[in-house]
């Protein structure tokens, strides 16, 4: 079946609002979770926590837990427990990779480091990370602690491998896909699958609900990059080039290098080896000329579209529908 991205719904877009006010209830639980779970006798912990979990962002990964699980006609409460330890995995990963990559701004606020300093960051990621451990050997199932373990590591191993990749501007496309797949599709596929688990899913059904999230985890992560080079600061909170200036090699600075002039692709391999924004202008240039924003937004929709084809093995339901309805939004958001 061939999916439109643009209409899934009634015939008609379905905003990220909409999803969100459908599972509104459950999401009001989550939160819940969350804030009881982040409750520690140390004030230092309660406050780096407290403002990174405070600090916005599309819970999306939560999201998906909850709309798989419902998918399935789950209706217990464990989804809520297990949607607020991914967003523990997710916000450690952003603590750490924050310190790594010495951010100074997420989501259009300082990022904690830059206001607790590194130390504290890393050693309240690490308290975010335990605390979920915790929460999913209180689950008592086996199955699903198995599911967050291995994710938990492969996402380690692609924090590894982007690091490995910092300012090597010789990393191709099947390598820059493979450093998505572990560091940030991991944990939607980790989500979708819980979700299946929780609905008792057949073998056959958890294994599509993981590949959809995998897929829509690179659509969403492909799309990032491309903002970092075409988004509006005030939109994404992310400053214009931000993965440049981190000596960052992703898919619009890999389609310019190949298809733009020899020029092109010097400036931009002095530009990825050596950090900074100096040639900025020169870089975005390159990328506007060479189609590279197009490529990498079809490439995006390539994946979307197999996350929506792996859905076909749901019965029809609202939660279907909004789950078809997040693979349209991945590529078409602008933040």
């Amino acid at each position: 079946m061939r999916y439109d991205l643009r209409f899934f719904v009634s015939g008609a877009r379905v905003t990220i609002d909409a999803i969100r006010q459908f599972i509104a209830a459950d999401m009001a639980a989550v939160d819940r979770v969350i804030r009881s779970r982040l409750n520690s006798e140390v004030v230092l912990i309660r406050q780096v926590a407290e403002y990174i979990i405070g600090s916005g962002g599309k819970r999306l990964r939560p999201a998906l837990l909850i709309l798989s699980a419902g998918a399935f006609g789950y209706r217990g409460t464990h989804h809520h427990e297990l949607a607020a330890v991914i967003e523990f995995i997710h916000t450690a990963t952003l603590l750490h990779d924050d310190v790594v990559d010495e951010s100074a701004l997420r989501r259009g606020r300082p990022t904690a480091n830059s206001l607790f300093g590194n130390a504290a960051s890393v050693l309240v990621g690490d308290f975010v990370y335990s605390r979920s451990f915790q929460m999913m050997v209180g689950m008592d199932n086996l199955r699903v602690l198995r599911v967050l373990a291995d994710a938990t590591n492969v996402i380690a191993e692609g924090e590894v491998l982007q690091l490995m990749n910092c300012n090597n501007p010789d990393i191709d496309e099947e390598g820059y896909l493979q450093v998505i797949r572990y560091k940030t599709a991991k944990l939607f596929e980790a989500a979708t699958r819980l979700g299946a688990i929780l609905g008792g899913a057949s073998p056959e059904a958890e294994t599509a609900l993981a590949t959809y999230g995998m897929h829509l985890g690179t659509a969403f992560q492909l799309i990032d990059d491309v903002l970092d080079y075409s988004g509006d600061q005030a939109t994404t909170g992310k400053n214009v080039g931000d993965d440049l200036a981190e000596g960052k090699t992703t898919l619009p600075l890999i389609y310019a290098m190949s298809h733009g002039t020899s020029e092109q692709a010097t400036l931009i391999r002095h530009a990825i080896r050596g950090g900074g924004l100096a040639d900025l202008s020169a870089v975005l240039a390159a990328i506007r000329e060479t189609g590279a924003i197009e490529y990498a937004r079809r490439q995006a929709g390539t994946e979307s579209r197999t996350a929506c084809a792996a859905l076909d093995v749901l019965p029809a339901s609202p939660y279907r529908d909004y789950l078809l309805q997040l693979a349209d939004f991945a590529v078409t958001r602008t933040y």
